[in-house]
């Protein structure tokens, strides 16, 4: 570069010194040939005559034209120049007698060539015509293959009715199924992560949960989709939130709840906080958290390594600077764009998982349910999210465990013997869990370590949506499952009905028999009295 630098200032000094001789009449000088001690050369000066502007009106300016003109012409000799430099160098350095690159490990390859030409010329020909080539073959297949069209972010109107909980706040949810009068069982799923109201159980046929007498019901988490956000939101104030919608839509009586992927997270909560009211749960690659203390080293590297390096950064913000996390939000799924799909996933996906997420069913539900959740156009319910996985969930798994726990009525706890008497009472959840176990299957093994009456059902040839996504023959598997042979919904308003009557029965039965108890005790209070 120096010498192209070097050559090009002695180039450029030569035009200059060229274009001020010009400038200047001929002065007579005469340049001698190439000899040694030349003499004094003879010159002849005139005077120089300048004549001004107000003088010479008649000469017209230069237009803008010839000044551009002028400027490329000017323009294209110094790039002459600094070809004919880089040319010079070339020869200087590569291309010549000395060069081992061209003399000694490429000389074979002058052999192929026509013994009338010049080497260096047929290798600029023939690289030429190589370049220019591959030029061609790049566009043409850039003009073949099909650019992925971006689809852009549609808000549809609301859609979805609401229910108000106890402190005002309103929470949209859908229903599928049977009505709430005639189910026999009632399910509940807390959706995922960048999910909403309309997930649920992704393609299950309303005939199927009819025959079962379902009544599944999805509803938005607060800040997703159309429900009002939670000041102070955490895990238990999800469990309330399900407890509260719940008593909203008429479910009075035990419901399950299912959850999947990261809503299975709400799901133990709600097992943990209102085991009451849960009659089973049914967890599809539930998440737990991967700074649970319970892990061990094993299963905790096992877990981490499944990750790709963008979910860790996540949870690594997520865990210690979650005011960061709306950045990357905004530039992913809060860019007003979809993307690829597979961008959205923190795992390498299978070939069943491949083959599910080229399906178009699959697509339009996955761009319509996220479109879903973020109609506020708010980072804050997704930090809040990410933020729950990774922080103390203020519950251990091992606390659903069914144990006994006593509290003894004395002043110190240690002051204890074998007659004192304590409150004792189960605690932990009793009812079923389910557990489908699909790649990776290591935080299902913890689970599976930590909840001994859990039920794990092994899928190693299922990926993360392939059993859960558009599946009916796994939807009918899950159902038989959980609720046995399918029966038909009930006739709750008959049973009502006969309900009512029996207790008018007894009521009746019963008033007879005080009436006759009466009567016969009056009866031998009079006769004693006589």
């Amino acid at each position: 570069i120096g010498q192209i630098l070097t050559l090009l200032g002695v180039r450029v000094q030569c035009l200059r010194s060229e274009e001020l001789a010009s400038l200047v009449e001929d002065t007579g000088i005469t340049y001698p040939s190439n000899q040694i001690g030349v003499t004094d050369p003879i010159i002849e000066t005139r005077k120089l005559q300048f004549n001004s502007f107000e003088q010479e009106e008649g000469i017209v300016s230069e237009s803008l034209k010839d000044q551009i003109k002028g400027f490329m012409k000017a323009w294209g000799e110094l790039l002459v120049e600094l070809g004919k430099g880089c040319r010079d160098i070339v020869q200087q350095n590569i291309v010549n007698e000395e060069s081992s690159v061209a003399q000694r490990r490429l000389r074979f390859l002058n052999e192929y060539l026509p013994e009338n030409k010049d080497p260096v010329h047929v290798w600029t020909v023939i690289l030429f015509v190589f370049f220019l080539a591959l030029a061609v073959t790049n566009v043409n297949t850039r003009r073949g293959s099909s650019l992925p069209v971006v689809k852009k972010v549609y808000i549809h109107p609301p859609s979805d009715t609401r229910k108000q909980l106890p402190d005002g706040r309103r929470m949209a949810y859908h229903e599928l199924g049977v009505s709430a009068d005639k189910a026999r069982y009632s399910l509940i799923a807390p959706h995922s992560f960048l999910s909403s109201r309309l997930a649920g159980i992704p393609g299950i046929k309303i005939s199927l949960l009819e025959d079962f007498g379902v009544h599944l019901i999805t509803y938005d988490r607060p800040g997703f989709g159309e429900s009002d956000p939670h000041p102070n939101r955490d895990l238990n104030s999800s469990a309330l939130d399900m407890l509260f919608f719940a008593n909203a839509v008429d479910t009075n009586d035990k419901f399950w709840v299912l959850g999947f992927s990261v809503g299975s997270m709400h799901a133990w909560a709600a097992l943990r906080y209102i085991p009451d009211r849960i009659a089973g749960a049914a967890l599809f690659a539930p998440l737990i958290n991967p700074y649970e203390s319970s892990l061990t080293k094993e299963e905790r590297s096992s877990t981490w390594e499944k990750w790709n390096l963008r979910r860790k950064l996540m949870f690594f913000l997520a865990r210690r600077f979650p005011k960061l996390l709306s950045y990357f939000y905004c530039q992913s799924f809060l860019s007003g764009q979809h993307g690829q799909i597979d961008s959205w996933f923190s795992l390498s996906l299978g070939s069943r998982d491949k083959a599910l997420i080229q399906k178009p069913v699959f697509e339009e539900f996955w761009h319509r349910d996220a479109e879903e959740s973020v109609r506020q156009w708010n980072t804050k319910p997704f930090v809040e999210e990410a933020a729950l996985q990774v922080t103390k969930w203020g519950f251990s798994l091992a606390d659903l465990q069914v144990q006994k726990k006593c509290h003894g009525k004395v002043i110190l706890p240690w002051l204890k013997s074998p007659y004192t008497r304590g409150d004792c009472k189960l605690m932990g959840f009793s009812g079923p869990i389910h557990i489908w176990q699909v790649n990776p299957p290591s935080m299902t093994q913890f689970v599976g370590r930590i909840l001994l009456g859990a039920i794990l059902h092994k899928l190693p040839d299922e990926g993360h949506f392939s059993y859960f996504y558009f599946c009916h023959e796994c939807h009918r598997e899950i159902l038989s499952i959980l609720f046995g042979k399918p029966q038909c919904p009930l006739n709750k308003t008959r049973q009502t009905v006969l309900t009512l009557i029996a207790r008018n029965v007894e009521e009746i039965m019963l008033y007879q028999n005080t009436a006759q108890k009466v009567a016969s005790s009056y009866g031998s209070a009079v006769s004693g009295s006589q």
